[in-house]
């Protein structure tokens, strides 16, 4: 097999390998070139060439998304490495293990004024899971090295290469271990495209560190006690991947009349005591004329979290007024006090959490989630009424699609306004959804859904909206767009979700600075990239396009829905007094 003649560049690529790190997301450039021809001269790996370093990055989280494994990206030095950061950010707060390898100058080329070069060491300082900053070769272009830094050969080789597969050793441990990004920035000095063949293993001799292990044991026999005599339970579900609580529990949780279970669209969780439209719950609470008995009775006494990221403003700010005597958050690394009453971390799955917990569940009589499903029972009722009675806009448009994907497909969502209306219907318990919650970012939301889709089993949907959409265009700057991927685009001419915050007034300079109005299609974006285009401006127009949306073709297809910028606001701002004037 032939490698790169620097042995940092081989032994790095065959630590991948030794580790089963099958998908590489490459970036092109040259001082790269050692990553890239070892990388890609071997078979075993699967190599992508994505040329937009930030599009590359979401790409790469996309498929480790999916295949909950570490995914290398591998880019040139420069700035080239900056545009992973948004990724790189969006990876540690939604824990997605992506291995980012830069290559690097010489230190000596550092800050003297060389092109195309930063300082590369430690540069996602505060978004990453470990920094590994591997030293020069010094095997390789002895004589440069040293004249221009002599310095360096005071070490030896093997003390080099010692260090570096260690350092390599820390970060894959982290990636592997607590499903983080890493970060590997590897100095290469010229000449680079050297090949070698090479067949011996060069990290046989080289000890391991010990990975870390799992945390402290939980206290399950202590927490069961204070469940059990509990008479309000409120259990809130963020980010989730589908099917991975044991339905058991779920069924378990959903019977306890005691127990509330708030979900998100992000939690894949369903079941047809859950309450899934959180701000249909409370919106019309602070509408109400007893607005603060109505939350005292909702107020829970044991608060027990597991997931990720919230969604819901509403429940954030609801929580962190009414407080829980208790919250309990289940992870295995991190515990968020997003309500500011943090009270016990569980370091371990939900399923383990759980399996102790509902063991010796004893059922006691409670109103709590009887009296609450009166108020779900009529927001229900009330939305379908609103539907029937409003014009084509955002809110109708969302849930005429939401009701068309078919069973079993994946669905990605863009982030701002798709998400939370998104938020506000029902979705079929088989469809997968995902969404970039971490950062909560517009900007690789496309990327990272055409990621996904390549490893999916099933065909994706990725609805988004309109900039969302152009900002991330170059994700379909590559040769890795499934047939069956479908985009759904929600063109509202701006940011229609900057019309429903605080702020709001109609000026001209609103629209221009916040709102960003704009006259943009995606028409001739899709022809660019060759994807197949449809458009539609009213109701029986999307219903007509959606009829045939899904069926088999030979290129992605992307369905543009024109909405009324002036009207979504008010049609969703009003839907939440119409669900409320019944209360």
């Amino acid at each position: 097999m032939e490698y790169s003649n620097i042995p940092s560049a081989r032994n790095l690529v065959l630590a991948c390998k030794k580790r089963q790190i099958k998908h590489i997301v490459i970036s092109p450039g040259s001082r790269n070139a050692p990553l890239t021809l070892s990388f890609a001269n071997d078979p075993f790996f699967e190599c992508f060439s994505i040329v937009d370093e930030r599009s590359a990055a979401f790409f790469a989280m996309g498929i480790a998304q999916q295949n909950n494994r570490p995914v290398v990206v591998v880019c040139t030095s420069g700035s080239a490495l900056l545009n992973y950061y948004p990724a790189i950010a969006e990876a540690f707060y939604s824990a997605i293990p992506v291995v980012a390898i830069s290559a690097d100058r010489p230190p000596y080329k550092i800050d003297i004024g060389d092109g195309q070069t930063i300082r590369q060491d430690l540069v996602f300082d505060r978004h990453i899971g470990y920094s590994a900053n591997l030293k020069l070769d010094i095997a390789h272009a002895v004589e440069t090295i040293g004249e221009f830094s002599p310095e360096l050969l005071s070490s030896t080789q093997e003390e080099v290469e010692r260090f570096n597969l260690q350092e390599v050793d820390k970060a894959m441990c982290v990636a592997f271990e607590e499903k983080l990004p890493v970060h590997i920035n590897i100095p290469f000095e010229e000449p680079l495209y050297g090949k070698v063949s090479w067949n011996e293993s060069p990290t046989e001799n080289v000890s391991r560190p010990i990975a870390s292990s799992k945390k402290e044991p939980v206290q399950i026999p202590e927490a069961r006690n204070s469940w059990n005599t509990a008479q309000r339970k409120m259990v809130l579900v963020g980010v989730n991947n589908p099917e991975s609580i044991n339905p058991a529990f779920l069924h378990i949780l959903a019977e306890d009349p005691s127990v509330l279970v708030f979900t998100e669209t992000t939690s894949n969780l369903h079941h047809p005591n859950f309450f899934p439209s959180i701000d249909s719950i409370i919106f019309p609470v602070e509408k109400a004329a007893d607005t603060n008995d109505l939350f005292k009775l909702l107020q829970p006494d044991i608060l027990l979290t597991f997931g990720g990221l919230i969604v819901s403003k509403k429940v954030k700010a609801f929580l962190r007024k009414y407080r829980p005597k208790q919250h309990w958050h289940v992870h295995e690394y991190k515990a968020y006090d997003t309500y500011l009453a943090l009270s016990e971390h569980f370091k371990t799955d939900a399923n383990t959490f759980l399996s102790g917990l509902l063991s010796g569940t004893k059922p006691i009589k409670s109103e709590y989630r009887t009296f609450w499903d009166t108020y779900k029972s009529k927001y229900i009722k009330r939305r379908k009424q609103y539907l029937e009675k409003i014009v084509f806009s955002d809110f109708k448009a969302f849930d005429t699609i939401l009701r068309s994907i078919p069973q079993g497909h994946q669905l990605q969502l863009s982030n701002s306004s798709t998400v939370r209306y998104a938020q506000l219907f029902d979705i079929h318990p088989s469809i997968a959804v995902f969404c970039n919650r971490g950062t909560s970012g517009i900007d690789g939301s496309t990327s990272t859904a055409v990621g996904a889709a390549y490893y999916s089993k099933n065909p994706t949907l990725l609805i988004t909206g309109d900039l969302s959409f152009f900002y991330d265009s170059n994700a379909f700057w590559n040769r890795y767009v499934r047939p069956d991927f479908r985009v759904i685009l929600i063109n509202n001419s701006g940011g229609g979700i900057f019309r429903i915050l605080p702020g709001f007034d109609g000026s001209e300079l609103f629209a221009k600075y916040f709102e960003t109005t704009h006259q943009l299609s995606a028409a001739h974006l899709c022809e660019q990239f060759g994807l197949h285009y449809h458009s539609a401006c009213n109701h029986k127009e999307l219903e007509n396009a959606l009829q045939d949306f899904y069926l088999p073709s030979d290129r992605a297809k992307v369905l543009e829905v024109f909405t009324p910028r002036e009207e979504n606001n008010k049609i969703l701002l009003d839907y939440f007094d119409f669900i409320s004037s019944d209360y």
